[in-house]
């Protein structure tokens, strides 16, 4: 117990820990909280129970062995961890990717923030105690991992709406200013009313050539950043049957590009120089030229970027990404003092957080 002054005279708090074995922390999150009765006086988010060092383990691997590491980053967006490191390996080396690459890249990393933000609900659901709309979330993210399993061999690596309006709505709320302050991207940032998203500011894998809306809200609380994410499901949608109807049959999905792209398996079984080319890339890696290179990509929590630096050898000399489950928890804080001791989880829920993100 500890001794604040308020304004009604001194008052007595209680630290309370919330995790990192909460359910609701959704990870091993340990959130240091001062309570003044039931009202969060101060809360401190405790990180790193969690490290994985899958950074520095990436500055141990080949380029292309790196990519199965950021998998376990974002666990939820996998697909979309790959495409950022593939952007800024590809950067460095200046490979231009075929179009019907880059429309298959778009069409599966927009069915990964479906699957995303269904699992984001249900979750959430859940710890508001809505059961059903959980059931409802999986039914259908089901639907988009036979996809990913036909695609790839793998699938990944409710209650009343009274109750879901008043456990939601005014509850968590930051200013747009603050969100900006701390750095904040994706829903939790558009539900606070800022159109920043990466697929329109700064445009990846021919997004520019798609038509959709930005969702935003100017509440800025947990319903807010519901509402968001609902919408940017519909949104997806939209943008995978464009995909859709984009990508031919005909046409190269691969780069031509002897030494770092490996050959068609036929003309390795049948072609002297195809076979060599296969097992220099798989023994020894490929080496990009010295430099460096940062790319961003808007995955379903925000601002994902990735930095790589080369030394001109097959292995990165530096491999670090910017995580947006990081950087939104960051502003936890700010917008759970003055809350009650009930609205923290919803509080951590509707930013959305994934802890591998956080302490890869």
């Amino acid at each position: 117990m500890t001794t604040v002054e308020t304004a009604t005279g001194a008052a007595k708090t209680m630290v309370l820990n919330m995790g990192p074995q909460h359910p609701s922390t959704h990870g091993v999150l340990r959130v240091a909280l001062e309570l003044d009765g039931e009202t969060i006086v101060k809360a401190v988010p405790d990180l790193g129970y969690l490290h994985t060092g899958i950074e520095k383990s990436c500055e141990h691997k080949t380029y292309s062995q790196a990519i199965t590491l950021t998998d376990r980053m974002d666990y939820l967006n996998p697909l979309g961890n790959n495409l950022v490191y593939c952007l800024a390996v590809e950067k460095l080396l200046g490979l231009e990717v075929p179009k019907r690459a880059q429309y298959i890249r778009v069409m599966m990393v927009e069915l990964q923030r479906i699957s995303s933000h269904l699992v984001w609900l249900g979750t959430h659901a859940i710890d508001m105690g809505a059961m059903s709309v959980f059931l409802y979330c999986f039914r259908e993210r089901e639907e988009i991992l036979k996809i990913f399993e036909r695609f790839a061999g793998q699938r990944m690596m409710t209650s009343y709406i009274r109750i879901w309006l008043a456990r939601l709505q005014n509850v968590g709320k930051i200013k747009l200013e603050d969100a900006i302050a701390y750095s904040m991207s994706g829903p939790t940032l558009r539900a606070a009313g800022l159109a920043h998203d990466n697929r329109k500011i700064f445009p990846y894998s021919s997004y520019e050539e798609f038509r959709f809306d930005v969702p935003t809200r100017t509440d800025s609380d947990c319903f807010g950043r519901y509402m968001v994410r609902v919408a940017e499901i519909r949104e997806s949608l939209k943008i995978v049957e464009q995909a859709m109807a984009k990508i031919t049959d005909q046409g190269p999905i691969r780069t031509e590009a002897p030494g770092i792209i490996p050959p068609e398996r036929e003309k390795m079984k049948t072609e002297m120089e195809a076979l060599i080319y296969h097992f220099k890339i798989f023994t020894e890696g490929f080496s990009p030229p010295p430099g460096d290179a940062y790319v961003a990509i808007e995955s379903p929590r925000g601002e994902l970027g990735c930095y790589i630096a080369s030394d001109g050898s097959p292995k990165p000399l530096r491999c670090h990404f910017r995580a947006p489950s990081f950087v939104n928890l960051q502003a936890l804080p700010r917008i759970i003092e003055g809350q009650l001791l009930a609205d923290v989880i919803a509080c951590i829920g509707t930013i959305d957080i994934v802890l591998g993100d956080v302490d890869r």
